[in-house]
This record gives structure tokens, sequence and C-alpha cells, in this order.
């Protein structure tokens, strides 16, 4: 493993220590899956981190089955994993050869010790880099995977860990949420293509929001609700989202629209020149006008039926002309009957065609 990981440790080298850590990979079980922590490790992580969240193969599975196309040939990073636990490393190592992939690299922060389980105790990080099966067992096993040693502690945005982002062609991991503004941005920077897990509220960063106006971002396939924690239960969060910047055929889908606009039916916005649609499943085909529907268009956007022009609140409604509302606030408002409401969660929209 020592030569492998030299071998391969051209970026370690030269922008990380080159040291070569203890496998670590009697975390592994033989078939590669990976081991129940020790339970002084579990004592430990549940008083060090009661927000360490591990994504679950099976919502991994379900969401990158529809990207094969784009890894063929391709350099896969996961910088914010933990390798020994990583279900996303799980998920590539064990399907290397049937995505083609050149080769994995993954990094994972302040964690080098082999039987804990990722609570930053250590100072420094790791990362590894696998180029697939070399004895033919189709199985990712110790001596074909190098583990190097970094000389800071694996945050995504260290130099060395750059130089290894450099590397990649395709970033897939579940970066941290209290992160992902910056994350994104770092993966833009570089020109990144990237397959990543965010919150439902990231929908709504206004960096985020303009990524996905530009058609330079847009919502994966599926929803992700639960995830597995260090002592091996299952948590249910607030909705996450896939995103990414790799072409998928669910973004060139359209909706099928069937309602007829009627100003009875439509209400419009007392601060805005725009209607109000309370359902997406109720957008109109025959209005040509600006349109506040439900954010949960952005599931299914498509660029070519729709163009975003904002989120009609705050700062950001300022932005596309939304005054102020009877509270004195820029938020869309809506008066009937004497009574005036905000309505939940909108952006404004036009549609194309």
């Amino acid at each position: 493993m020592a030569k492998k990981a030299q071998a391969n440790g051209a970026s370690a080298d030269t922008e990380a220590s080159g040291d070569v850590v203890d496998s670590g990979w009697d975390a592994l079980k033989s078939d590669g899956n990976p081991r129940k922590p020790l339970n002084r490790s579990l004592h430990a992580a549940k008083t060090a981190r009661q927000d360490e969240f591990y994504t679950q193969l099976s919502d991994i599975e379900k969401e990158l089955k529809h990207y094969t196309k784009h890894f063929k040939g391709k350099t896969v990073l996961c910088n914010c994993d933990d390798p020994k636990v990583s279900n996303f490393f799980h998920y590539f190592s064990h399907n290397f050869e049937k995505l083609k992939l050149k080769k994995l690299i993954t990094t994972c922060y302040k964690n080098c010790d082999a039987d804990l389980f990722s609570q930053n105790t250590g100072e420094r990080g790791i990362y590894l880099e696998y180029e697939g099966d070399k004895n033919g067992d189709r199985i990712p096993g110790a001596d074909e995977i190098g583990i190097t040693r970094l000389k800071g502690d694996g945050d995504f945005r260290s130099d060395e860990c750059i130089a290894l982002l450099k590397q990649a062609d395709i970033v897939v991991t579940n970066p941290p949420f209290s992160l992902f503004r910056e994350y994104v941005e770092q993966l833009v920077k570089y020109k990144k293509k990237f397959v990543i897990i965010g919150s439902v509220n990231a929908r709504h960063y206004s960096e985020i929001f303009k990524l996905i106006k530009e058609n330079r971002l847009w919502l994966g396939y599926n929803c992700t609700r639960f995830f597995s924690k260090p002592d091996g239960s299952i948590f249910e969060t607030a909705r996450t989202f896939w995103y990414t910047n790799l072409d998928i055929d669910k973004r060139h889908e359209e909706i099928t629209l069937y309602e007829k606009y009627s100003a009875a039916k439509y209400p419009r916005y007392d601060n805005l020149d725009a209607i109000d649609v309370s359902k997406t499943s109720q957008i109109p085909s025959d209005y040509d006008g600006l349109m506040g529907v439900p954010d949960g268009l952005l599931d299914n956007y498509n660029p070519d039926q729709f163009e975003l022009i904002g989120i009609p609140f705050g700062d950001l409604g300022k932005e596309i002309g939304v005054t102020k509302n009877h509270r004195g606030r820029t938020d869309i408002a809506i008066t009937e009957n004497g009574k005036s409401r905000c309505p939940y969660s909108r952006i404004i929209v036009r549609r194309k065609n």
C-alpha cells in the first residue's frame, strides 16, 4: 500500500506531506462494507457531535443511476467524506469498473484514526486514491487503495484539498450545510461538475438561486429525508435535495399545463404586477405575464418552459420590483375581502411557451 500511495501521490509529494497512514481498512469488512464502530467510539461520537449524518447507500444509488453516462473516464472526488464509513466511497469503489471511472479520490477531515467515527479529533486529514480492481476480485481491497496523510486538517478550502479538487472532473458528496454557499462557490470557481446534497433552504439562497436562474445549477431527481447517524440509527431531517450541474433528462421535461387563466381564479399581488398561483398544477397555460408559483416548481424546472424572474421576499424582492406591503415589508402580499396575507414560499416566473 505504501508503494501505491507514494506512486499515486504526485500531489502528495508536492501538495501534501506524502505520509502514508496505517491501513485504516481494519474498519472495513472483507466485502468492503463499513464495520460498526467500537462501543467506545459510539459513546464518544454521541457526546462529541450530534450533527453527524451520513447519506444512505440506497439514496445514493437511487439518485446516481441517472448520471452513469457522465462518469466514464472521469476522476470523481468525494471531498467531504470519511471513506471508512462513507457510502459515497462505497458506491464508487464498488461500481468503479461498471462506471468506467478513471480514478476515485476521497478526503477526510480531521480524522485519520482507523477505529474512530468521524469525530474530527485529529489535527490532520487523509486522502485516498483508488484506480480500480487490480487482482480481479471486483472488490476494492486494502492493497489497492492508497491512503496518504495530508499536511492540514482536510478542510475542502485548504490549498492541498484544492489541489486534489483540480484533479477531479466530478465532485459527489454531502457537504456541510452550514458551508453550502462557500462550497458551491468553490466548485463554480474551479469549473467542476458536481452532484451534491443540500438543504431545502439552499434553493432560496441568493447565490444558489442566481445559479439556478442562469442555468448553471439545477435540482436532481430525488428528495432525501433519512440519514444514518454514527450510532447506526436513522435520523429524519427536513427535505434535502440533490443539486447538480450535470445534464439530466429531467430538466428537459415539460410540465403539462391544463388550467386556463381567469381574473377571478388568480388574484393579483398588491405590490408586484403578477398573479398568484397557489399550486404548481394550476399554472395557467395561457397567461403570459409574471406569476408567483410555489417554489416546488424548481423540482421540475425546465428552462425552456419557464423563465425564472426572482424571489419576491425581502431584499431579493426589491431587486424584482416588489414594493412595501401592508406590513411595510418587501414581501409579496394579496388583499382579498379586506384581508391581507403574504403567500408562502413563492418564486416569480414567466411562461415561455
